[in-house]
């Protein structure tokens, strides 16, 4: 399983850019999603519905009958987004983009904000102007 600190390896990175998605970027993903597999082990949570893209993905993390969205942004224009600005917030399924109210949070501190999440239910207040940073 991938660390904090084999993700940190990549922080300033400059990946690969192109028509087709660079084996730099599908070693990061791989790493990435085996480090939030191990977040939710960790957890008691299952990691579902990963949506793999060109160079950013999605997935919900399930709790008992919760979910927790998260996305990363694109890692070539985003430089350290996908660690410093990581979009999560609470879903009524693995299917719910839309969710409920948009929080950031770092990778560090990831952990902390989805357990929030997942101790306040689903809320669907859905201000998507109302971010907010755990």
């Amino acid at each position: 399983m991938a660390t904090l600190n084999d993700l940190k390896k990549y922080l300033d990175y400059e990946f690969s850019s192109g028509c087709y998605t660079g084996e730099d970027y599908k070693s990061f993903q791989r790493k990435y999603i085996n480090y939030l597999k191990s977040i939710a082990k960790e957890n008691g949570w299952k990691l579902v519905n990963v949506g793999k893209n060109h160079y950013e993905f999605s997935a919900f993390f399930k709790f008992e009958d919760k979910y927790v969205y998260f996305s990363i942004s694109d890692v070539r224009f985003w430089q350290n987004a996908w660690y410093n600005d990581i979009l999560i917030r609470t879903a009524s399924s693995d299917r719910d983009y839309r969710g409920g109210n948009n929080y950031y949070t770092t990778l560090p501190t990831l952990n902390y904000g989805i357990k929030n999440l997942f101790d306040k239910g689903c809320n669907y207040e859905n201000s998507i102007y109302n971010s907010r940073r755990f």
